[in-house]
């Protein structure tokens, strides 16, 4: 068998088993296709997705239904203003032997899982939320001087509600810069919407089955990395990057006059790496433009940040961010 033919069998292999997983998950969640789409894709890429939508839209059972259709460990952690970050990542514990002895002892918080279902994140403190900047990162937590490393695959997906509902905090810029993802969820339509009734006022419970393991999800992870990126792919996806930059020397004229601050290079990086998932499920082993162009907004939105002019006239992320997506051209012809 050629080079060629294994890595079609192999896109092929892959397409046939996230497609085994988006039909569980449809067997539950009615529609959000996309949102559904956008969550194996940081599932496979092994990034943290961020839903953003009103209450009662399904994101939480979203998450659960994923945790149930994949064998792995799953917690959830609600978000309140009186969260501590204890309570997230875990404490020393003062524990005493049969002889009387006392002795600190880590007790693991419900971080320690494998996916993290963070309900509405934006609920609690910003001193709270930063407790999950390492875990995120590295995945790893460092209490007391000493370092635990996360079993892997480890994902947060997490919840939260619009900002200007009342009780809710911004994330910080760091923390939303982790997120690999940002999905809005919307309403749904009106058969949507009479389906939903109908599966939850009835007395069966749908469940899920459960189709993969973590072993298999890291080994679909390695073979996402192995797409290839072409060189003239990769500069235009950092011509993307950088015409966010309001004064750089890429920059458009809409980012001069609505952002206050630029995507960072975690952008380009999830920009590379989720457009190569969308490649496999295309039976490609490389990327596109298009891909690219498939994963801008949920890669993008959540890591500009529009100044004071532009909040005023009510300028959304998403509107400048197009409008940069249709100016930057294919190729550099600089």
């Amino acid at each position: 068998m050629s080079l060629a033919e294994t890595m079609e069998r192999r896109a092929e292999e892959f397409k046939q088993r996230y497609t085994a997983i988006q039909e569980q998950i449809g067997r539950v969640i009615v529609g959000h296709e996309e949102i559904v789409h956008g969550v194996l894709t940081c599932l496979f890429v092994g990034g943290h997705c961020l839903l953003e939508g009103v209450p009662g839209l399904g994101k939480t059972l979203l998450v659960r239904t994923l945790a149930q259709v994949l064998d792995l460990d799953f917690s959830r952690i609600q978000f309140t203003p009186d969260l501590m970050p204890a309570d997230i990542l875990g404490t020393n514990m003062v524990m005493e032997t049969v002889e009387g002895k006392r002795f600190f002892e880590f007790q693991q918080g419900p971080i320690f899982t494998q996916i993290c279902l963070a309900d509405e994140i934006n609920r609690a403190t910003p001193k709270t939320q930063s407790a999950m900047l390492e875990t995120m990162q590295e995945g790893a937590v460092t209490a007391a001087g000493t370092r635990y490393q996360l079993k892997r695959p480890f994902l947060v997906m997490a919840t939260q509600n619009p900002i200007e509902q009342e009780g809710t905090y911004p994330l910080p810029e760091a923390q939303l810069d982790r997120f690999l993802f940002k999905l809005l969820v919307g309403y749904s339509d009106r058969d949507q919407l009479a389906a939903i009734v109908d599966r939850t006022t009835r007395h069966e419970t749908i469940e899920p089955a459960q189709v993969m393991d973590g072993e298999e999800i890291l080994r679909w992870q390695g073979l996402v990395r192995e797409v290839i990126l072409a060189d003239h792919l990769r500069d235009y996806l950092v011509r993307l990057v950088l015409a966010t930059h309001p004064g750089g020397t890429y920059a458009l004229p809409a980012a001069n006059k609505s952002i206050r601050w630029g995507a960072s290079p975690r952008a380009a990086q999830a920009l590379a790496l989720t457009a190569k998932v969308r490649a496999l499920l295309d039976g490609r082993y490389n990327v596109s433009f298009e891909d690219v162009r498939r994963v801008y907004l949920p890669a993008l939105r959540h890591r500009i940040i529009v100044n004071f002019e532009a909040q005023a006239e009510g300028i959304q992320p998403d509107q400048i961010l197009l409008e940069l997506l249709e100016q930057v051209p294919e190729k550099d012809e600089g």
